[in-house]
């Protein structure tokens, strides 16, 4: 699949099978991330790939009950109404751990994450909701668990088999684009 095709294609999965993703795989998505263009060259991310189905599930569960205890209940709503899971099932998750003040670098790595998982068949989406796994109960227990020292979540991305695989595109907003003559 070429880069265009793969961009044009690529959607936001929102539910997955669970099947585990294969060892090669996940190491080419990692390889990926790590070969993401950053400001300076400067590098400043660390890539935590979660492949503990037991740890996505209970973080998954974790941060709805602490939502359900909220006085807003509007994002537990919005996620109940999409199946009551935050990381729908995904069977992988890849953390952008990163320095402060380099969320651009970050949001570069997650796209690269996200095209070489749609490149290789795989479904996935950029999950910025995973931040309030690290303001439960639980949040420091996994902040020593998955961030390094001297770094911070900046983004995750959910990686897995699509139980839709031909889900659909977003359909791009061409009055988004000026040109300047």
């Amino acid at each position: 699949m070429n880069t265009l095709n793969t961009i044009s294609t690529r959607y936001s999965c929102r539910s997955y099978t669970g099947e585990a993703v294969e060892k090669e795989k996940i190491e080419a998505i990692a390889l990926a991330a790590v070969q993401s263009p950053s400001g300076m060259n400067q590098q400043p991310w660390e890539i935590i790939v979660v492949k503990n189905k037991s740890l996505i599930d209970e973080m998954d569960e974790v941060t709805m009950d602490m939502l359900s205890k909220m006085e807003d209940k509007s994002l537990y709503d919005r996620i109940a109404g999409r199946g009551g899971r935050i990381f729908y099932n995904a069977p992988c998750m890849f953390i952008i751990a990163k320095r402060p003040g380099t969320d651009l670098d970050c949001g570069i790595v997650s796209e690269n994450i996200a095209l070489a998982a749609s490149a290789l068949g795989l479904g996935n989406v950029i999950c910025g909701l995973a931040r309030l796994v690290f303001d439960t109960e639980k949040g420091e227990e996994y902040k020593s668990k998955l961030i390094p020292e001297g770094y911070e979540f900046g983004m995750s991305v959910l990686v897995g088999y699509a139980t839709n695989p031909e889900g659909t595109p977003h359909q791009p907003d061409m009055s988004k684009i000026r040109y300047i003559i």
